[in-house]
């Protein structure tokens, strides 16, 4: 695991850029914290840093929403799914056999669908009002592959030295 942190909306729109740079295709990105933690902002900085050059915003009442970019990005927010076949309805293992990313915000609640591999990123408040603490957990071998690459990239956001603060390497557990 790797935890990071950030002092401001566009500390975690970097935070994010830095992790979609570690995405391949069919990789699957699970957002979860409470409600206004950041999550939509994460999906800004992730999309942008995909070339996704329209605006990003919360698939809330749509619940899927898709943007081109380097790679396609399906962004899902499964908050209203009432029950797990519900996200098996979605198509994820088809968008992502065609090579696409998803993002998904409140993943964490449809997990046992979701198959092996998966980065899950869970986002906190911080002590002040902009301050976010990240809890970055690979799972499957895909994304537990990459734990070193993740944990050296978000190293500038080091949990333990404080926001945004370099310190030549992220806290990891």
């Amino acid at each position: 695991m790797v935890h990071a942190r950030t002092a401001s909306v566009a500390a975690t729109r970097e935070l994010a850029a830095v992790v979609a740079g570690l995405v391949a295709p069919g990789d699957v990105v699970v957002l979860a914290g409470e409600l206004g933690a950041g999550k939509t902002a994460f999906a800004q900085g992730f999309g942008a840093a995909l070339g996704v050059t329209e605006p990003i915003v919360s698939p809330t009442f749509t619940i899927a929403r898709q943007y081109e970019g380097r790679l396609p990005l399906h962004h899902l927010d499964v908050y209203r799914l009432e029950h797990l076949n519900e996200a098996l309805d979605l198509g994820l293992a088809e968008v992502l056999d065609e090579g696409a990313v998803a993002l998904i915000e409140w993943g964490d609640v449809i997990v046992p669908v979701l198959g092996a591999d998966y980065l899950e990123v869970r986002i906190e408040y911080g002590d002040a009002d902009d301050d976010r603490r990240f809890a970055f957990a690979p799972q499957g071998s895909a994304w537990v592959a990459r734990g070193r690459a993740l944990g050296e990239a978000l190293a500038p956001w080091d949990a333990a030295a404080g926001p945004g603060r370099p310190t030549g390497g992220a806290t990891t557990c």
